[in-house]
């Protein structure tokens, strides 16, 4: 009897801690991003975290005055970017040059919320959803263009 009165202790312990742990909560775009605030930089992949619930690409961008800074680019899981056509350490490496379409943070500096990624070649992914669509961006903004999705990939998801 007393060894599982200890083993509920315990897991009663474990409980009330993991309750009491920080959890990073999922955010709406609106909570992090402004959509008045759009950028579209060129620049050079210091590092990829292909990551869950977000991905990140990070970007050496220059400025006009030779200032080079870092930023930071949040987009979709890598679940949803291997439907939509991405394939890790393939589709971009470190020190690759891409163009980065987005919408800055609402607090500024360098961060923000990627839509598209444009590669040296010219060719182009969808690498976050749009703001305010509400479906996780299966659904392109209104007036964009797109390709036909390939199968299994999510509606408005360019083609290979």
């Amino acid at each position: 009897m007393k060894p599982r009165i200890v083993a509920i202790f315990l897991a009663s312990v474990g409980l009330l801690l993991a309750a009491g742990a920080p959890a990073r909560a999922h955010h709406s775009f609106g909570v992090e991003y402004d959509a008045n605030k759009p950028v579209t930089l060129t620049g050079v992949i210091t590092s990829i975290e292909w990551t869950n619930p977000h991905s990140f690409v990070y970007i050496d961008v220059k400025g006009a005055d030779g200032k080079v800074t870092n930023w930071k680019f949040e987009g979709y899981p890598p679940g949803v970017l291997y439907r939509t056509g991405w394939h890790r350490d393939v589709t971009m490496k470190v020190g690759d040059t891409i163009t980065v379409f987005g919408w800055q943070a609402r607090t500024g500096g360098a961060w923000g919320h990627a839509r598209d990624i444009t590669f040296s070649d010219g060719k182009k992914l969808f690498f976050g959803p749009a703001p305010g669509t509400g479906d996780g961006g299966a659904t392109p903004p209104p007036g964009s263009v797109t390709s036909p999705a390939p199968a299994g990939a999510p509606a408005g998801a360019p083609s290979n």
